[in-house]
């Protein structure tokens, strides 16, 4: 009976993906060596291992979106979900390599891009769990099919510049924001009221008015005359 080990040996991102995608490579071990297996229908399901590794304090600014400030990580700190990935392994004996793709997305509403996006460097721990069925033959001949146990499992240490390369490859000196349509128009009838030619140039003025605001709030200006400020 096949008993397969797993072990994750790099990762890349893909050189012509037209869309973010890491590579990771993925040794497949067999305990049999003369042992032929068919084929795999491999599935893994990726997690972020956030405490396998330090912060500096840049680092947990950003985080507390999160986890919350750092005093509560005790509890807050716990693997996160990041991603799925499938493959098929081809007919081999002993070991094989396959390629796990996974696609990737700057959307920083979405947790695994902000938690990468928040770290300076190092690396990320990441542990895959596998699943899925392997096809043999018997040693009468005969075509089984048999189920790769839920234990199975492999940590990597993923670069944080991979990470990060790729997704400046991909989206140059920019960032993703996602928001609600009913916000989005009202960013837009501001961008079309005050003649303001890109989203870049909205939310600077936006950002210049907030810190009028403040000044004008440390003045003991009242709110409704700071408001009128901002418009």
């Amino acid at each position: 009976m096949p008993e397969l080990s797993f072990n994750i040996k790099g990762v890349e991102s893909a050189a012509k993906g037209l869309v973010p995608l890491l590579h990771f490579k993925l040794e497949v071990i067999n305990g049999d060596p003369e042992e032929v297996i068919e084929n795999v229908l491999l599935q893994a399901q990726i997690q972020i291992q956030p405490t396998q590794r330090c912060y500096v304090a840049e680092e947990k600014e950003k985080l507390a979106d999160l986890f919350g400030t750092p005093e509560r990580w005790g509890q807050t700190l716990r693997n996160q979900f990041w991603a799925h990935s499938q493959a098929t392994v081809r007919r081999f004996t002993g070991s094989t390599e396959v390629i796990l793709p996974v696609p990737c997305t700057y959307d920083l509403n979405v947790l695994g891009s902000k938690y990468f996006n928040a770290l300076e460097g190092g690396d990320v721990s990441l542990l895959f769990l596998f699943s899925g069925s392997i096809f043999h033959h018997t040693d009468a001949g005969r075509l089984q099919v048999q189920q790769i146990s839920w234990e199975k499992e492999s940590s990597y240490r993923m670069p944080v510049t991979v990470w990060k390369e790729m997704m400046e490859h991909h989206y140059p000196n920019s960032a993703w924001l996602s928001l609600r349509r009913d916000v989005f128009d009202e960013l837009a009838a501001y961008k079309r009221r005050h003649g303001l030619v890109t989203w870049e140039h909205v939310l600077q003025q936006l950002l210049a008015n907030e810190q009028f605001a403040e000044r004008s709030q440390r003045r003991n200006v009242s709110d409704e005359q700071a408001i009128k400020n901002l418009l």
